[in-house]
């Protein structure tokens, strides 16, 4: 089935693990669903038949870029970096920021293990998954930041290993390539070039990025499972349903 070109979007079925393999047309991560196309609406509605929308960006990014909805689909906000002290993952932050792009995105992931807002927003995020296992998409802007730390936390809590973990995560790269280049397009003549040269960096993933939230996580509660069960509070059987309802 093809996906009407909708950004960074896919499926996070097929993935093995050792009780089996990602079930298809359950968990879709996504690039932000703004302006959708009526061929985008009816292949998310009618073909995956999505009925959960989970939107991981903050005030400002909604109210710049609102969410395309449909008939049927239950949506749900969770500002995911609400508490951070600099927002490095919106695109705004990434052009006036002053460092190194690389050390804000290393901060960045830094409080998407640690800060509260984030704490909270996966916490609800995960627990709403293994209650229901209905077709859920959840996606921030670029679906890259705070939806690869979700779909990664997911894939190592069912038992997917690390490298297929870093797998997903860096597919980003090349999901992206299209709209990045109309971005830093759209940015000549606005920008400097060192200034473009950071938002090219911003707009990709890097496995640094990700291992340092691991090791965040694990650094501050002890271990992976102790991040789970008492970073963010989630029961004790929360692996085992989430294997039970999204692997097969």
């Amino acid at each position: 089935m093809m996906t009407p070109q909708i950004t960074n979007f896919r499926s996070l079925g097929g993935y093995s693990t050792a009780n089996g393999t990602t079930k298809d047309g359950l968990l879709y991560r996504s690039g932000q669903l703004a302006d959708l196309s009526d061929s985008q609406v009816d292949f998310l509605a009618n073909d995956l038949k999505i009925k959960r929308i989970v939107d991981m960006r903050g005030a400002d990014e909604l109210s710049k870029d609102p969410d395309t909805t449909w008939p049927g689909a239950d949506y749900e906000n969770l500002d995911i970096l609400a508490d951070a002290t600099a927002n490095n993952a919106s695109l705004g932050r990434m052009i006036t920021e002053t460092g190194s792009v690389y050390d804000n995105m290393m901060f960045t992931y830094e409080q998407l293990a640690t800060s509260n807002s984030a704490r909270q927003g996966y916490k609800t995020f995960l627990t709403q998954l293994v209650e229901k296992d209905e077709p859920t998409v959840f996606h921030c802007f670029a679906g890259k930041d705070r939806t690869g730390v979700g779909a990664a936390i997911i894939l190592t809590s069912v038992g997917v290993s690390e490298d297929q973990v870093f797998e997903d995560y860096l597919k980003t790269n090349a999901s992206r390539q299209i709209e990045n280049e109309k971005i830093l397009k759209s940015l000549e003549g606005q920008l400097t070039e060192e200034q473009l040269k950071s938002v090219g960096v911003a707009l990709r993933v890097n496995p640094d990025y990700l291992k340092h939230f691991f090791d965040t996580a694990k650094k501050e509660f002890g271990s992976f499972d102790a991040y789970l069960h008492d970073g963010l509070s989630l029961p004790t059987y929360f692996e085992d349903r989430l294997i039970e309802q999204y692997v097969k």
